[in-house]
C-alpha cells in the first residue's frame, strides 16, 4: 500500500514538472503581448512590414567620416574597405555617431573663412588614435559570426571562413 502511494506521489511530481516546464504556446503569446505593448505587428502578423534601412552616408552632417585609416591618411570611407591611399583596411571612427544625449550644434564648412582675433591661431583638431584589435581583457573588437576562433579590428573577412567580421558589442565593456 505504502508503495501505490509513493508511486502515486511521484507520478504527480512528474506529471507536474513537465507540464510547468512545457512553453507549448507560451511565445507566440508573449510575442502578442510584447508587439502591444511596443506598439509594432507581432512577427507573424499579416500586417507587419519588414523595417526599411537606408544605408549611412560615408560622412555624417558634420563630415566626420565613419570609416577612418589606422594609419591615420587623409579621408575615409563609408565601409571596412581598403584605404586608397595605403591600402590598410579602413577602421570604425566611433566618432562618426553622435551620443544620443547630444544636441544639434551649427557647425561650420571646412573650406569656409573665420575671423580670429589678432594674435590667435586656429588650433587643429585633435588626432584619434585608432582603437586596437583587442582591448585591455582580450576580446576581439570584430569576431566572426560563424564562431571561428580569433577576430580583428575591423569587418574584414575571417581568415578561416571567408565571411565578414561582425562587430563585438563585448569589446566596449
Amino acid at each position: 500500500m505504502k508503495f501505490l502511494t509513493y508511486l502515486t506521489v511521484l507520478a504527480l511530481a512528474a506529471t507536474t514538472l513537465f507540464t510547468a516546464c512545457s512553453n507549448d504556446g507560451d511565445a507566440a503569446r508573449d510575442a502578442a503581448v510584447e508587439s502591444l505593448q511596443s506598439g509594432q505587428p507581432a512577427a507573424g502578423d499579416a500586417t507587419a512590414t519588414p523595417p526599411t534601412t537606408t544605408p549611412e552616408p560615408p560622412q555624417n552632417a558634420a563630415g566626420v567620416w565613419h570609416y577612418t585609416c589606422p594609419k591615420g591618411c587623409e579621408g575615409g570611407g563609408g565601409s571596412a574597405e581598403a584605404c586608397p591611399k595605403c591600402g590598410t583596411t579602413l577602421v570604425h571612427n566611433a566618432a562618426y555617431h553622435p551620443p544620443a544625449d547630444a544636441t544639434p550644434t551649427q557647425t561650420t564648412p571646412a573650406n569656409s573663412a573665420i575671423t580670429l582675433p589678432d594674435g590667435l591661431t586656429p588650433t587643429p583638431p585633435p588626432t584619434q588614435t585608432p582603437e586596437p584589435a583587442q582591448n585591455a581583457k582580450g576580446v576581439w573588437h570584430y569576431t566572426c559570426s560563424a564562431g571561428c576562433a580569433g577576430g580583428a579590428g575591423s569587418a574584414v573577412a575571417c581568415a578561416k571562413c571567408g565571411k565578414t567580421l561582425a562587430h563585438n558589442q563585448t569589446y566596449h565593456q
